[in-house]
């Protein structure tokens, strides 16, 4: 089965679980078109591509639905950092070593890093009534750990991405002090979780928010987790 959705993925508009016998379905008429002007900084990728399993699309149009009211917000997602967001980061490291301009320019986000269907998809919704962020996943054969199943870095990878949105939604500049996880279950290869992270408390500077990775359905729990964010200050040297 992995092999052939490896295979698979070699195609162009291939789904990377795709449904028996279904064509591969096309890309939302809504979902912005790619180029390479555009790549660098306006390419949502939190938008339904053919990659996206029946699973993966379900959800994401119940969670569009649920933004109607305007109880929940879908949050874009880019694969390269502004420049404005970069100066910004600097105010709160002054002391930090200059990265040389050429390897900056080429540097991505790390979940959207790998090609479309190869690794981490997903799209992230928040609530800010309820304080919540919830990140809808499907993990690609390039994130393998023990064959068939994701690597648990890849899972912790995503479990921070999503309880830092969450952190990060209060408004401040935060970063990970301390994130522990228990892994309860492996996560099929390219099956679809959803993480939904809550902000528990805050205290000061710090930040506690605690999360659970469940099936689609919510019979499976897979992982559970705790976080510390810290906001950063700019008249410290460290967080």
């Amino acid at each position: 089965m992995l092999r052939r959705c490896v295979s698979r993925l070699r195609t162009p508009g291939a789904l990377c679980c795709p449904l028996a016998g279904a064509p591969p379905p096309a890309r939302d008429s809504w979902s912005p078109p790619r180029s390479y002007s555009s790549e660098v900084v306006h390419v949502d990728h939190s938008l339904p591509n053919p990659s996206w399993s029946k699973d993966m699309r379900l959800i994401f149009y119940q969670f569009m639905k649920k933004s109607e009211d305007g109880s929940w917000k879908r949050l874009p997602s880019y694969r390269f950092t502004s420049s404005k967001r970069l100066e910004e980061v600097k105010i709160f490291f002054p002391d930090a070593k200059p990265v040389k301009e050429e390897p900056l320019s080429q540097a991505r986000v790390f979940p959207r890093s790998l090609e479309e269907g190869l690794g981490f998809e997903y799209a992230m919704f928040y609530n800010h009534v309820e304080n919540r962020t919830v990140c809808i996943l499907q993990g690609g054969p390039y994130l393998q750990g023990v064959p068939g199943f994701l690597h648990g870095g890849a899972i912790a990878t995503m479990i921070d991405s999503t309880v830092g949105m969450c952190a990060l939604k209060t408004g401040r500049t935060v970063m990970t002090a301390n994130l522990n996880i228990n892994f309860r279950r492996p996560i099929p290869l390219c099956s679809v979780v959803v993480i939904n992270s809550q902000l528990d408390k805050i205290e000061g500077r710090k930040l506690f928010v605690s999360c659970s990775v469940r099936s689609v359905d919510e019979k499976t729990l897979y992982s559970e987790a705790t976080s510390l964010f810290v906001k950063l200050d700019p008249k410290k040297s460290s967080p």
